[in-house]
């Protein structure tokens, strides 16, 4: 019997619209500033198995929306082109299969290499996200150029790092 697509399913697979009645195809064409000042985006685009404080209408990753995203390759695309969305947000960009820093970074700019602020909050949920989701390799990836690009350009704590650092380490056993 084949069970009910979820509404994070459907939003991700472009089938469906987010509580506010957006397509992900809308999101991916959000500039800069939209990234930035919309808080309601992110929860939809990497989903985690918790729900957050700052977005009651974001939804839960369930085991089965884990295992669809295990299973279905366009899920796997659809987040890595979420990725590639918030890495030339934070002023990154794929090198030969890895991430670096752009031409164009800078602090001023790049608000997430200072100290505190929501986008810190934003790389822990897309690094638990894509090992939640099985894109393990790219959870990884993500993570340690974000802390290399923050030790190296940046003024971010070693707190916010830390929380990078473990935010896919403490995944359930259902993850491997």
């Amino acid at each position: 019997m084949k069970t009910e697509q979820s509404v994070l399913i459907a939003f991700q697979l472009g089938k469906g619209t987010d509580h506010q009645g957006r397509f992900i195809s809308e999101i991916w064409d959000f500039n800069s500033f939209w990234l930035e000042h919309d808080h309601k985006y992110i929860q939809w685009l990497f989903p985690i198995d918790a729900q957050t404080k700052f977005n009651r209408h974001a939804p839960v990753l369930t085991t089965d929306d884990r295992a669809a995203f295990f299973e279905s390759e366009v899920l796997q695309q659809a987040q890595r082109k979420s990725l590639d969305l918030l890495l030339h947000f934070f002023g990154l960009q794929w090198q030969e299969g890895e991430i670096f820093p752009s031409a164009q970074l800078n602090i001023r700019e790049h608000i997430w290499l200072k100290r505190g602020g929501h986008n810190h909050l934003r790389i822990s949920r897309i690094i638990r996200s894509l090992a939640l989701c099985g894109q393990h390799k790219l959870s990884y990836q993500f993570q340690q150029a974000v802390i290399k690009v923050a030790k190296e350009y940046g003024e971010v704590s070693e707190e916010s790092m830390g929380y990078w650092f473990k935010a896919a380490t403490d995944l359930d056993s259902n993850t491997e």
